[in-house]
């Protein structure tokens, strides 16, 4: 109980007051004095520069490692050549007196300077621009489609949705998150579809998340989420800006994150996680076909190992009389019980698969491969786990890998583990127990408030189970309660479709 308890004497914290909260600080006539400000509030850093002019009269201020210095030769220095050294003729340039306003410029890649005998503080962007080339996510490949996908650079990423959103509708609210990051993040909604009441209960949430620093979009969504404390994500997270552009015509909203690819998407329910781009560039009848299969998959994945030892251990009668032999010979000689057999060969997956993750791409592979196929055969021959097992759970983990989004595909593989204990347990009766009780988790939950497992209506059916055509598809779903539900004008005139 003691790491609960709260600790006696602890000091007091010191609170910490945002970049842009500060109050001004003027600057005096003394080019000394405001330098001496600067340097003592930035801690005397090694990478401030203090760069004195002939004379020593005037003096540029900057951060080395995040300005460059050819902005700095383009913008200050030429100009003031051409102007005989009178920095107040220069374009492109910031006034202040507030000393304080000037650290918030140097930290953000400017150029501060600074003239003995006046008071002015004069401002040159420099910043110097580290962006990774815009290439398709590693994570969210497809057949078909655009190629792209976001950086770690939030103005790229706003360029790639306004490309393909020319809409003045198209809203785009930036704020600040964490009081030493002020990491900045962009909510993103198409004004007239998105639901006014969810734009303004996320703009809620997020003025109200009080941190010292964000650092992830999965962080992020844990201080804003429904229910924080559920194994299934409630936020779609994407980098690819052809689907986020889908969502954003479908009522929902988008988060980009400054310094990460990662893109949210809310509210959704639970059908969202199984859509993939490749759904609507190929047929129809073939994006149903394989939507069917990635839902199938989801049970697979969290019943088949379960399914396997109710049998094996509770239910022989459902084994066809002709394949109890089988069976049976394959499971005799085994030491373990089922339940160990099936948690051993569940960790050496995770096992392999995370060693995959972490090696550089050609290794993981192989490693993936190799330590599949030896440590497999291995564990067969001698006599830990049977071939049947090794069948069941590999199986599970091809049905895991099927979902397109990674947390949910995440949620299913933990998911597993109770249901393995409630059917050797209980059997068959264990597993029903185990699905009704995450079925009952799903129809509880929400997602900014849309709940999670909704049900669904006849002509939402169109974009959810399976795919229909296009021209069949003329209303956005029901459950976003957009504004306009219609995707065309002329419907939305004369409420003709069904």
């Amino acid at each position: 109980m003691g790491f609960f308890k709260q600790r006696k004497n602890q000091p007091v914290q010191e609170k910490v007051i945002r970049e842009d909260k500060m109050p001004p600080h003027r600057s005096t006539a003394s080019l000394e004095k405001n330098i001496q400000y600067l340097q003592n509030e930035l801690r005397n850093s090694t990478d401030l520069k203090i760069r004195l002019l002939p004379g020593n009269k005037q003096a540029l201020v900057y951060i080395d490692d995040i300005t460059d210095s050819d902005k700095m030769q383009r913008y200050i220095f030429e100009p003031l050549l051409k102007t005989d050294g009178n920095i107040a003729k220069v374009k492109d340039r910031e006034e202040s007196d507030d000393l304080n306003k000037a650290i918030t410029a140097l930290l953000e890649g400017k150029a501060v300077y600074l003239v003995e005998g006046d008071s002015a503080l004069y401002f040159f962007n420099v910043q110097q621009n580290v962006v990774r080339a815009i290439n398709e996510p590693m994570n969210e490949k497809v057949i078909k489609g655009s190629h792209d996908g976001f950086n770690e650079d939030i103005k790229q990423n706003i360029n790639l949705i306004r490309r393909r959103i020319q809409h003045r509708s198209l809203t785009i609210k930036k704020q600040t998150v964490g009081d030493y990051t002020e990491s900045e993040i962009a909510l993103i909604y198409v004004d007239g579809i998105a639901n006014p009441e969810v734009v303004e209960e996320l703009e809620k949430r997020v003025k109200s998340i009080k941190i010292d620093a964000l650092l992830s979009a999965g962080a992020f969504s844990e201080y804003i989420e429904d229910r924080s404390y559920s194994i299934f994500p409630q936020f779609l997270s994407t980098e690819r800006p052809d689907k986020t552009v889908a969502q954003l015509m479908e009522g929902r909203i988008a988060i980009l994150f400054a310094n990460n690819p990662t893109c949210l998407i809310a509210p959704v329910t639970f059908y969202a996680f199984y859509q993939s781009p490749d759904d609507y560039n190929t047929r129809w009848i073939v994006a149903t076909y394989i939507r069917l299969i990635r839902l199938f998959s989801f049970i697979l994945a969290i019943t088949l190992p379960s399914f396997y030892i109710a049998v094996v251990g509770f239910h022989y009668e459902v084994i066809p009389e002709e394949l109890i032999s089988p069976v049976l010979g394959a499971i005799r000689d085994i030491a373990y019980p089922p339940i160990v057999e099936a948690i051993l060969m569940v960790i050496v997956i995770e096992l392999i698969r995370e060693s995959g993750i972490r090696l550089p791409s050609p290794i993981g592979s192989t490693i993936g491969i190799v330590g599949g196929l030896v440590i497999g055969d291995a564990i067969v021959t001698a006599g830990l786990v049977s071939n049947l097992m090794v069948i069941v759970i590999a199986l599970t983990s091809l049905a895991s890998f099927l979902v397109p989004s990674n947390e949910m595909s995440d949620s299913l593989r933990v998911l597993t583990f109770p249901l393995i204990i409630l059917s050797s347990i209980l059997g068959f009766i264990g597993i029903a127990f185990g699905l009704l009780m995450v079925l009952i988790h799903l129809c509880r939950m929400e997602s900014l408030g849309l709940s999670y497992f909704t049900p669904i209506q006849f002509r939402d059916l169109k974009d959810t189970v399976i795919r229909v055509p296009q021209f069949l598809m003329k209303r956005r779903p029901d459950q976003v309660e957009s504004p306009r539900p219609y995707k065309s004008n002329e419907l939305g005139d004369d409420h003709g479709e069904k």
